[in-house]
């Protein structure tokens, strides 16, 4: 049988098999799916792959931990305001409470937090843009115009008062969640509305319409699987954006209340402590820095990935 090589050819998602040295070549197009191929580029974006595999043992170990860790993050003890051994590797804070416990649940809940922000937002995100986008006229102008009046407001300042109110009403941490959605949904929305605007104007929308779809289908099933790429790095600028509001308003007594906790509420307790037991204050913090770092990068990596025009990785 002949020798075969490879060739690539220069559109996406082909390969073709050439069999060399014969006199009948033949060829063999075996053809990747958009998704395979947006996959194959994010895999091959190193520093957004690292940053996956970082946050997953986080996620792991923030989900799963507690049930296996020994102490419980209530449970108090004995060592009361130990520095850190091997019987309690972060040490112990007030009561003899072990403080590994006490980051695994606070990571556990602000992650919990962010990733429902995230999607709240982005699902109201979402339902606006799309409405304004493919609306237009004076929907798009009053939507736009609402969400460019939420851009303008301070969002720690405003989240802090309605998270304080929402906290009464809807109890606890959800009503941090109600209270930073609110205020980060504009942003996929402007995205969205500036997608389907172009969108909305190519040939396929027009045969869509021309066959009799209604508005509502041409939306789902035509408009949107084209605006996943650009959802999915807002998605994770939401992210990083809920774990820092989150934790400034736990740091300033307006989020997650004891006797739970969250990463910024650990930081706002170990704040008295940063000069005399330091690993109360930095270890939350390096927690904080390392989700949002990783958040960070695995959105670069979708961005190239889901960007033609990138030349960052090959696909």
């Amino acid at each position: 049988m002949a020798e075969r090589t490879d060739v690539r050819t220069p559109s996406i998602g082909r390969r073709i098999d050439v069999a060399a040295a014969a006199p009948d070549r033949e060829f063999t197009v075996a053809a990747r799916t958009y998704g395979a191929v947006v996959a194959r580029r994010f895999a091959h974006h190193r520093l957004a792959m690292a940053s996956l595999v970082v946050l997953t043992l986080v996620a792991i170990a923030a989900f799963v931990g507690p049930r296996l860790w020994h102490f419980g993050y209530t449970q108090t003890g004995p060592d009361i305001s130990q520095a850190p051994t091997w019987h309690h590797p972060f040490g112990t804070v007030e009561k003899g409470v072990d403080f590994l416990a006490q980051v695994l649940r606070g990571a556990q809940k602000s992650i919990q937090i962010t990733l429902l922000v995230a999607l709240c937002a982005t699902f109201l995100g979402v339902a606006v843009g799309a409405a304004a986008g493919y609306g237009r006229g004076l929907l798009d102008a009053v939507l736009m115009r609402t969400a460019d009046l939420f851009l303008m407001v301070p969002l720690i300042a405003i989240a802090a008062v309605m998270a304080f109110r929402f906290s009464r009403s809807l109890g606890g941490w959800f009503g941090v969640v109600v209270a930073l959605a609110l205020f980060t949904w504009p942003s996929p929305a402007r995205i969205v509305r500036a997608e389907f605007l172009s969108l909305r104007e190519k040939e396929f929308v027009e045969a869509a319409t021309a066959s009799g779809a209604s508005p509502l289908r041409i939306v789902v099933m035509h408009l949107l699987p084209n605006v996943i790429g650009s959802l999915a790095v807002s998605a994770t600028l939401t992210m990083a954006t809920a774990v820092l509001a989150e934790t400034s308003l736990s740091f300033l007594g307006l989020g997650v209340r004891f006797p739970d906790t969250s990463l910024g509420l650990i930081i706002s307790n170990g704040e008295q402590a940063a000069q005399t037991r330091p690993w109360l204050f930095y270890i939350p913090g390096v927690v904080i820095l390392i989700i949002v770092l990783c958040i960070n990068f695995i959105g670069d990596g979708l961005r190239d990935a889901f960007d033609p025009r990138q030349q960052r990785v090959r696909a």
